[in-house]
């Protein structure tokens, strides 16, 4: 009988975190470049045993049974999201795989946000977080905001000046090399290779993130949070109408 307790307390445990991630992924539509935020459970597995024989112990397996759910892993969608045309000289859109190199006071982040703007010093900058890297792992100090750019991020002035080139970094492995914070920036395990990707002036990558499908999921997940509670209680009311008669027989 208690054991339909932690089947249903892991049941809301779970429900409870996959709302927390889906509602991360909500509020981050909006955000340039995001990338969602999955989530998978896992059951544990008890090993049920049976001691046969006598001085050689052997043990026979009965079987399994799982009496919990658990989190087992939150990955991160890393799939292309479409572009929003902004016309902003200090937008900056990646078209493929890599990741725009941010100096931030705790160290180098990653992200695929390119609202950049120009900060005190006149640094290439994202706002909030940091200056933008170029291909040389230095930051881009610019003397205007009217630049032009090539696809390959090289930035001109308006009559053809040269002032640097945007670093588009790759990864061998994106899954396993980056882990997103709590700023939806990268912090890296490996060191990222500047690459060739191609870059979008004046656009934005929108968050990959299907509001349509984050709201389905979202109304799933708190009807079973819902229902385990409601039998959870059924569960305790159960147990105490067992506990006060079989006490009073």
């Amino acid at each position: 009988m208690t054991k339909g307790f932690y089947n249903l307390t892991s049941a809301m445990l779970t429900q409870g975190k996959y709302l927390d991630v889906i509602a991360n992924n909500m509020t981050n539509v909006a955000t340039a470049g995001y990338k969602a935020d999955r989530f998978t459970a896992s059951t544990f597995e008890d090993m049920m045993w049976q001691r046969v024989g006598n001085k050689n112990k052997y043990y026979t397996e009965l079987g399994n049974q799982s009496f919990i759910t658990a989190p087992s892993q939150l990955y991160t969608d890393f799939s292309q999201g479409a572009f929003d045309e902004t016309g902003q000289p200090l937008d900056f859109a990646i078209e493929g795989e890599g990741f725009f190199a941010i100096e931030a006071e705790g160290g180098r982040v990653y992200t695929r946000n390119g609202n950049f703007a120009l900060d005190d010093e006149l640094y290439l900058s994202l706002p909030g977080q940091g200056r933008v890297l170029g291909v040389s792992g230095n930051p881009i100090q610019l003397v205007t905001d009217k630049v032009e750019a090539d696809s390959f991020g090289g930035l001109f002035t308006e009559d053809g000046g040269f002032l640097g080139r945007i670093g588009i970094f790759t990864f061998e492995n994106t899954e396993e090399d980056l882990d997103k914070n709590d700023q939806g920036l990268f912090a890296a395990g490996a060191e990222g290779t500047a690459s060739g990707v191609t870059l979008h002036q004046g656009m934005l990558e929108r968050a990959n993130v299907d509001l349509v499908q984050q709201m389905s999921e979202m109304i799933s997940s708190q009807r079973a949070y819902q229902s385990a509670a409601e039998v959870i209680q059924i569960y305790d009311e159960v147990m105490s109408r067992i506990t006060t008669e079989v006490g009073r027989t």
